[in-house]
């Protein structure tokens, strides 16, 4: 039983080992930046912190005027901590791309994003994911009325509707 045990134990441990994050080299981490900063990736997430901010601001000011004020006159503090963070995020993201990628592979896709149809792309980012959120959302509510209808139908079939 011990035995048993110990292999498993063993088993467990090494098929973890490969999850644990390894350092990419230098070399990638550089073109893993330099892709990111072609594809203005961090551009993308910093223009994502004013909406996230005035999300939060109803939910924090609870249409309370003297804290509306200090929010807003606390909004340069929350833009340098936000920008702080997503410099952390773009060195994850980079890190992520590193160890993916090899250095030759990075600069290939680096070439691409300089390109003209690579530039469209970039450009295009924004109104591809705007209507593609647009698409799901329709998509989901469609899927649900559909799954709702079904389910009622098969419900009522059994006479266990209500």
């Amino acid at each position: 039983m011990r035995h048993a045990i110990a292999v498993f134990a063993a088993m467990a441990i090494f098929a973890v080992a490969p999850l644990r994050a390894q350092t990419p080299a230098p070399e990638n981490l550089a073109a893993a930046r330099q892709l990111i900063e072609v594809m203005k990736a961090t551009d993308r997430f910093k223009a994502l912190l004013p909406v996230i901010t005035q999300t939060m601001k109803p939910v924090i000011v609870q249409n309370r005027p003297d804290v509306e004020k200090r929010f807003d006159a606390l909004m340069p503090l929350f833009a340098e901590a936000a920008n702080t963070r997503v410099n952390e995020v773009t060195d994850k993201v980079a890190a992520i791309y590193a160890r993916i990628f090899s250095v030759e592979e990075l600069r290939q896709i680096t070439d691409f994003y300089n390109g003209p149809v690579g530039q469209k792309l970039i450009a295009s980012q924004q109104a591809i994911a705007t209507e593609t959120l647009a698409l799901g959302q329709e998509f989901g509510r469609e899927l649900a009325a559909d799954i709702q209808t079904r389910a009622q139908e098969e419900l009522n079939k059994n006479g266990k509707a209500n």
